[in-house]
Parts: structure tokens; C-alpha cells; sequence
């Protein structure tokens, strides 16, 4: 096991936290910031270096906006795979362990109107989709 200090360690708690989509989006800012692309081990080690600032952005918005959540993929999980990817723009990988692992949220932080057009997409394909 790798010794960290106080601060990594609350870094990586906070990166432990994120959603799939949401740790997709850091990695995706954190490609653009730094002109990279990120390979497995490079965005598990870029990650945790932007999550204090990540984390504290979203506060505000969280009153006004909802989560929402695949609850299964039901009978036709391919095809809510690609939707799925559609929508988020998570590898194949990353959205087939969305799927096994439901219920998992798909996206957090989603207007009202957001959330119903994703839902629409993924209960047309089978899946069971939950808005809190």
C-alpha cells in the first residue's frame, strides 16, 4: 500500500465519491487543461489532483437540479448500453459496469428537463430509470 499524506488521502476520498459521469467529465477537463490524453493509470493519478476544486463547484446548483438513476437495464441491455454511452460519452467498459452495477446514477446535477429526455431514451430501450 502506497503512504499518502492527510490531503491525498482526502483527495481520493472525494474522487471515490464521483459518479461514473462525473469522474468521466474530471478526466475529460482534466485532459483538456493539461493538453494530455489520459491512459487508465495516468487519469487514476490526474484525478485525484483536481478533485478539491471539482468537488467544491457543484454546491449551488444541487437546490435546482436532480439526479438521475438507472435502476436496471432490463431485457435489452445492449441496447441500453448504447444509449447509455450516447449519453454520457463513457466507454464501453465504463458503461457496461454502470449497467451490472445498477442502480447506479447516470447523471447528477441534471435540470428537470435533462432528466426527462434521458429517461425517455433509456425506458424506450427497457432499462427502469429513477429521477430524485
Amino acid at each position: 500500500m502506497v503512504e499518502v499524506t492527510a490531503v491525498a488521502q482526502e483527495i481520493i476520498d472525494k474522487v471515490e465519491k464521483l459518479s461514473v459521469l462525473e469522474l468521466n467529465g474530471l478526466v475529460k477537463a482534466l485532459e483538456e487543461k493539461f493538453g494530455v490524453t489520459a491512459a487508465a493509470p495516468v487519469a487514476i493519478a490526474a484525478a485525484p489532483a483536481a478533485a478539491g476544486a471539482a468537488a467544491g463547484g457543484d454546491a449551488g446548483a444541487a437546490a435546482s437540479t436532480v439526479s438521475v438513476i438507472l435502476a436496471s437495464a432490463g431485457d435489452k441491455k445492449i441496447q441500453v448500453l448504447k444509449v447509455l454511452r450516447e449519453i454520457t460519452g463513457l466507454g464501453l467498459k465504463e458503461a457496461k459496469d454502470l449497467v451490472d452495477g445498477a442502480p447506479k446514477p447516470i447523471k447528477e446535477g441534471a435540470s428537470a428537463d435533462e432528466a426527462k429526455t434521458i429517461k425517455e431514451k433509456l425506458e424506450k430501450e427497457g432499462a427502469k430509470v429513477e429521477i430524485k
